[in-house]
């Protein structure tokens, strides 16, 4: 086991040995490309050692901005034939070849982190990203909201790609004329730590349906079967957009009608509370039916600035059940599994966004959280992430944001700089 020291290191080298030019991939082979929020969390890491690469991070992730605001969730910025699906398949309309679908709005929290760092050498280049932030912002208003709450349209949109929260939607998704295809992720990781091929078929179904609407936002949202308000979502464009009028106002910038735009998430915050499980959970869109899930997600709420004693109670007994760091689905659960992907894993990155919030309300569970963050990472290096009952390692390895928040928070006593 590596010396803190020594882990500080090698998660600088890691950035460093996954940059490409202006960006950095998460992992060489199983994901060769700019992955958008991937991307800002790397930020903060570089922030540690290297301002400037900081926020060249950020302002590579918005030179994929499409005209309508969105911020795709991968640019192709070089091609790479390991990968699937490429450009060709998701047809995307942006600058630079692109997916189609965006990913949960860290951006602007990362940016006042970096921003932080050093307000004299960043406040120029904030100023030029922050209408860009602000029109993804506004994207999410203007397409993704249902009662206020911020809708996924994929389950790559949020990130958290086979959360038992998707089951129910993708079971009534017949994947036809999907046609034969290779995946690539499964030559790079163990096959029983990612998505299903049943699973892999829907997410690519939903991808040919885009390409075909040419990503419409009103044709999607007339035809495409999957739209779940999230609580990943909700509460990342929630916390996104406080820290963008905060900075907006101290830069002296437009802010104009953002407390009311603050105001309506927070209403839609409040509509994904599920009082049959007291807990914050997703929603179908498009029946009203919750997905009776407690998740990694749930536990944002405090990033989003909104406190909870039943949600903190849930969190509790989470972290009693297992050893190293918040599982991404309750262990209570029947459908836990420790160490496939986004069923029961625990992610060093989700770890930070949580405990940061925590730490932000002065929670007791903020320093476990972190503790137990620092302990799996020392124990077991950068991984993707980690099963959480035993720590052991799974997925990609040297990830590039499972080093980021190493340097940028766990390898840090809470309250330091």
């Amino acid at each position: 086991m590596l010396t803190q020291v020594s882990r500080s290191e090698e998660a600088r080298n890691i950035l460093l040995q996954n940059d490409r030019g202006g960006y950095t991939i998460p992992t060489a082979g199983l994901y060769p490309y700019q992955w958008n929020w991937d991307s800002a969390i790397t930020a903060m890491g570089f922030a540690e050692f290297d301002i400037d690469r900081a926020w060249q991070e950020l302002e590579t992730l918005f030179t994929g901005q499409w005209d309508d605001g969105m911020v795709p969730h991968i640019l192709f910025h070089k091609p790479d034939p390991g990968y699937f699906p490429g450009p060709d398949v998701w047809g995307g309309t942006g600058p630079i070849p692109s997916s189609g679908i965006t990913q949960p709005p860290v951006a602007a929290t990362m940016a006042r982190i970096v921003w932080e760092k050093d307000r004299g050498a960043g406040a120029d280049r904030f100023k030029v990203l922050w209408p860009k932030l602000r029109a993804w912002h506004t994207w999410f208003l203007s397409w993704r909201l249902d009662q206020g709450a911020v809708c996924v349209t994929h389950p790559w949109e949020a990130g958290r790609d086979n959360a038992p929260d998707w089951d129910a939607v993708m079971a009534r998704i017949d994947p036809v004329g999907v046609g034969e295809y290779q995946r690539r992720d499964t030559s790079h990781v163990d096959g029983s730590m990612r998505p299903t091929k049943y699973d892999y078929d829907r997410y690519i179904w939903l991808v040919q349906m885009g390409n075909r609407l040419k990503w419409d936002q009103a044709a999607l949202l007339d035809e495409n079967p999957f739209r779940i308000a999230d609580p990943t979502m909700t509460f990342l464009l929630l916390r996104a957009h406080r820290d963008l009028l905060r900075t907006g106002e101290e830069l002296g910038l437009d802010t104009s009608g953002m407390a009311e735009e603050i105001a309506l998430l927070e209403q839609g915050a409040a509509s994904l509370w599920n009082s049959n499980l007291n807990s914050y959970d997703s929603r179908d869109a498009k029946t009203g039916e919750w997905t009776g899930t407690i998740s990694n997600a749930s536990y944002l709420c405090w990033l989003a600035g909104l406190d909870s004693k039943e949600q903190a109670e849930h969190l509790e007994r989470s972290l009693q059940q297992v050893q190293f760091g918040v599982a991404s689905y309750d262990p209570n659960g029947e459908k836990f599994d420790s160490k496939r992907y986004w069923r029961g894993p625990t992610w060093a990155f989700m770890n930070f966004l949580i405990g940061l919030g925590l730490e932000e309300h002065k929670h007791p569970l903020a320093s476990h959280v972190r503790e137990v963050t620092r302990e799996v990472i020392r124990q077991h290096g950068f991984a993707e992430y980690f099963d959480p009952t035993d720590g052991s390692p799974a997925g990609g390895q040297s990830f590039t944001w499972t080093a980021a928040v190493w340097l940028g928070w766990a390898s840090k006593e809470q309250g330091a700089a």
